[in-house]
């Protein structure tokens, strides 16, 4: 299934992509899925960013071949960093850079998105507390994160973080294409499947940590040909069996 979260007419909602159409759910899709029975046309609706979570998790160097480019070794676990909830933007909306000079990067990545309460869970549960996958952009100000010697500032401004366009709740996501386009032209393409530490693996190191909520979002790294981005650059996140992700930069 594809869930979508949209604003139609003053309410904000969650439903059934369904062609052109979407299937209105009754209440959250975390809960239970129940279709209300009304359908709404796609192009009525404001889609928005799939999830609102009150965790954004973000997995660092997590393909082989981003580790070799960035000249570091394959970390031994995953490195976890935090970026705030408040820096998500939907489908469409546009990345606004903090400033005109520094170097800020695209990195295209897969976003686990939490289905129910989770501590301590195995990755051989992982399954059953994984609603579904999501596409992300995790924009990253690469002066900062090198002066501040940790990521939080540099990836947390507003509009910093592009997630959806949908919540796709079938998938095998450590075997899944991932690409990234800049005005047009293929930057980033590859699969999951270079993934240093698989989905299951970072769900079990997560919920070790700290207690994810439904909703709560984890994205999983980026792969090979990060590269900077401009005024005026439009970006598109496409993986397989999710779609694409657009963004403009402001």
């Amino acid at each position: 299934m594809k869930i979508v979260r949209f604003s139609h007419q003053g309410t904000t909602s969650y439903g059934l992509l369904e062609g052109s159409s979407i299937a209105v759910l009754s209440g959250s899709p975390f809960e239970k899925i129940e279709k209300t029975g009304k359908v709404v046309p796609l192009d009525a609706v404001r889609v928005l960013a799939p999830v609102a979570p009150s965790k954004l998790v973000c997995v660092g160097l997590n393909y082989t071949l981003h580790a070799e480019e960035s000249g570091v070794p394959v970390p031994e676990e995953p490195m976890l960093f935090m970026c705030a909830p408040s820096a998500i933007i939907a489908d469409g909306e546009q990345i606004q850079l903090d400033n005109a000079d520094d170097r800020i990067d695209f990195e295209a990545e897969i976003g686990i998105v939490v289905g129910r309460r989770a501590r301590n869970v195995a990755a051989s549960d992982a399954g059953d507390y994984i609603f579904g996958y999501t596409c992300a952009n995790d924009v990253s100000n690469r002066v900062l994160q090198k002066k501040d010697g940790q990521f939080t500032r540099a990836k947390s401004f507003d509009t910093y973080k592009p997630v959806g366009p949908v919540i796709e709740t079938d998938l095998d996501p450590d075997n899944v294409d991932i690409k990234l386009w800049q005005n047009g032209e293929l930057r980033q393409s590859s699969n999951t499947n270079d993934m240093i530490f698989p989905i299951a693996r970072i769900f079990e190191f997560v919920s070790g940590i700290m207690t994810l909520e439904p909703g709560d979002l984890i994205i999983t790294g980026t792969p090979s040909g990060v590269g900077p981005m401009a005024s005026g650059d439009e970006i598109v996140i496409e993986i397989e069996k999710i779609g694409r992700l657009h963004s403009r930069v402001a």
